[in-house]
């Protein structure tokens, strides 16, 4: 009997599964590879979708002022195709409109993807930062084959309606009448 899946944030003794699958599309040259020690270091970044194991991952990682991206986007051969991805990506922004990020990128070999999420392409020279701290770890640096992809986050904190816009005045707790 399968377990049923659910997306949350990770935890320690997710790191192995994590780590594996990172592993696996890395090594296919899909992935930029992180380390254990890394992945742990990070945990807190990271979102997985468990099934009783971790069957995809993605984190969310600070870029620079208002910016996030989202990365070490996997989900396990078997269980592709059950919108898995969808919804790792969509809790990643979710979280990143709640930290108050203004934008949030990506660098991947699935534009198309990203695309149907509300991203667009972009040139990766409108990411130096990301380029001159990740991309020059990579292997494929400097000729890297990944398309950029961008999506402006607006103020709405949650998907599915169960939150709504707030001003800047609220979030600064200036909203409140005596």
């Amino acid at each position: 009997m399968r377990s049923k899946l659910t997306i949350r944030k990770a935890r320690l003794e997710d790191v192995e599964g994590i780590a594996a699958l990172i592993a696996k599309y890395a090594r296919q040259g899909l992935l930029l590879a992180r380390s254990r020690e890394e992945i742990c270091r990070d945990v807190r970044q990271f979102f997985v979708a468990s099934a009783g194991e971790v069957v995809g991952c993605c984190a969310l990682s600070s870029a620079w002022f208002e910016m996030a991206e989202v990365r070490s986007l996997a989900v396990r051969e078997s269980h592709q195709g059950q919108g898995i991805a969808t919804t790792l990506v969509k809790a990643a922004l979710d979280e990143a409109r709640e930290l108050g990020y203004r934008r949030a990128f990506a660098l991947t070999y699935l534009p198309e993807f990203f695309e149907r999420l509300g991203f667009v392409r972009t040139d990766k020279s409108r990411l130096p930062h990301k380029i001159w701290t990740d991309c020059v770890k990579c292997p494929k640096f400097p000729a890297c084959d990944e398309i950029a992809v961008l999506v402006a986050l607006d103020a709405q904190q949650a998907t599915g309606g169960k939150t709504r816009a707030t001003s800047t005045r609220e979030r600064a707790g200036k909203g409140r009448r005596p």
